[in-house]
């Protein structure tokens, strides 16, 4: 087992409620019902941890798994 501090990666940030220029915010351009919604609902839930445990540290910051996986559904 390695010794010494235990470095995790960095994740470039996401956050996905933040308000922007233009728009002012996401939700305003996807209908209410959208199944979009439904999407990032049920992705929101899925534990990625175990994904996350596969990046590697150091260097430049990666996208975060969960906007990824959002993305490619």
């Amino acid at each position: 087992m390695a010794k010494g501090p235990v470095l995790h990666p960095l994740f470039k940030a996401y956050h996905q409620g933040q308000a922007m220029l233009l728009p002012p915010s996401l939700d305003e351009l996807i209908a209410v019902n959208h199944s979009v919604r439904v999407v990032d609902e049920v992705l929101g839930k899925i534990d990625i941890l175990p994904l996350s445990r596969q990046y590697k540290t150091g260097g430049a910051g990666s996208y975060h798994p969960g906007m990824l996986s959002k993305v490619l559904v």
